[in-house]
């Protein structure tokens, strides 16, 4: 029997050279990552591992750390979160240490910075780790406990998971995005039906799917309860790779005769642009259905790790361009990294963005989790490209979210209530 991209990538990174799935390792990590929620955690952990004030890191330069959620500070407690990051990576000499200003939202900044390539084994102390599957490593969230071992040991005690092959088929229609594929699974399967599976996205439409929409669906790999999301690498990888100065030839690929849990097929000519409803993110429906709801909204948030990157920022500026923000309510765009932000100036998207009457913030997580920056009022509703819907989520427990991709969200935002980019 053959192994999935899954079990190769694992098995190369432990000593059981016979491990499949099902079989528990201690694994090589090449690359673990945290923020200043989770960080300050997992270096408590880490001095308690080495018992020694003076312990160094497994290796100063394979350690990422980015704060990003609640920054620029909200107030005294998160800007103490991260002066314990920023004083961890000085007195470790952390490569990778990205303050405020030179980085950005960190699942969008990991790939940037080439910090991340296909074959690695990639953990961090954030869910959304998985984002980096879509780049054919085997990338997962971790409490931050196992990540305080991993910054001491390079270590990872993990059983490797099962996968779930999800075949996609046939183009996609116009305005579906990644997004609405993985909004779409989601949908399908709930919210737990990929627990501690790893999702392995393939098919004609995959092939096709651009690379920023490919790390859309892998990073919402954990919302249906997923260990991973990953695709087998391609051209499309290989230019991504190269573009940010990646030398890199470990592209794994499964086995066709490799063992699945489960084999799942869809034809994407029966997809519409998808919108997860409150409070769940598998409470999924069309847009052609929620178009007639006429939700109206309070605000629109535009960003994030699940869609803050520059294609993202292009297709809301395609669709905001010329026109303006419904004056019922608020929009809010959060460009992923310094660097998408510039870039997103330089082909004048920000403009549009100001001149529709939408507010640009500096990249931050912020309204994702309800911390600052778009914080919900009592009653309010809101259309987000974020990744989660759960009931308090970004802000008051009675108000409530609504996911979407960044054209949907913008052509709502002009109409004041959910619809599509086809019925401005």
């Amino acid at each position: 029997m053959g192994l999935t991209i899954t079990e190769k990538i694992l098995r190369d990174h432990c000593q059981n050279k016979k491990a499949i799935a099902g079989d528990f390792i201690m694994a090589d990590i090449d690359k673990c990552l945290a923020n200043d929620i989770t960080a300050p955690i997992a270096i408590d952990v880490f001095k308690k591992v080495t018992e020694d004030s003076k312990a160094e890191v497994f290796d100063s330069s394979r350690i990422i750390l980015i704060p990003d959620h609640f920054t620029p500070n909200k107030d005294v407690a998160s800007a103490a979160q991260c002066k314990i990051l920023r004083d961890f990576a000085t007195r470790h000499n952390i490569t990778n240490y990205f303050e405020v200003g030179r980085g950005g939202i960190e699942h969008c900044l990991v790939p940037e910075q080439g910090l991340v390539k296909p074959g690695d084994v990639f953990i961090g102390a954030d869910s959304h780790t998985c984002t980096y599957g879509a780049l054919g490593a085997f990338a997962t969230g971790v409490g931050s406990t196992d990540l305080g071992v991993a910054m001491a040991l390079g270590k990872c005690w993990l059983k490797i998971p099962e996968s779930i092959k999800f075949i996609y088929s046939g183009g996609l229609n116009e305005w579906v995005s990644g997004k609405d594929l993985i909004l779409y699974t989601i949908g399908e399967i709930g919210v737990d039906g990929a627990t501690y599976k790893a999702m392995e996205f393939t098919g004609d439409s995959i092939k096709s799917l651009p690379i920023e929409d490919r790390f859309t669906m892998c990073n919402m790999a954990i919302e249906a309860g997923g260990k991973s999301g990953i695709i087998e690498p391609d051209t499309i990888t290989r230019s991504y790779l190269d573009s940010v100065k990646i030398s890199n030839d470990s592209f794994y690929s499964s086995d066709k005769d490799a063992e699945y849990c489960d084999i799942i097929d869809f034809e994407c000519a029966n997809i519409e642009p998808q919108i997860a409803l409150p409070h769940s993110p598998d409470n999924v429906k069309s847009i052609s259905e929620v178009h007639g709801m006429k939700i109206e909204l309070d605000q629109v948030v535009i960003g994030s790790c699940t869609n803050g990157r520059l294609t993202d920022l292009r297709n809301a500026a395609k669709i905001l361009k010329n026109r303006k923000i419904n004056k019922k309510l608020r929009c809010i765009i959060i460009p992923g990294t310094q660097n998408i932000y510039l870039k997103a100036m330089e082909r004048g998207y920000i403009e549009s963005f100001v001149n529709a009457g939408a507010i640009v913030s500096t990249p931050t997580c912020g309204p994702c989790l309800g911390g600052h920056m778009g914080v919900l009022a009592e009653g309010e509703k809101a259309l987000s490209t974020t990744n989660r819907n759960f009931q308090g989520r970004m802000g008051h427990v009675n108000s409530e979210v609504f996911l979407s991709s960044p054209a949907v969200a913008a052509a709502s935002a002009i109409k004041g209530y959910i619809t599509s980019p086809e019925n401005l």
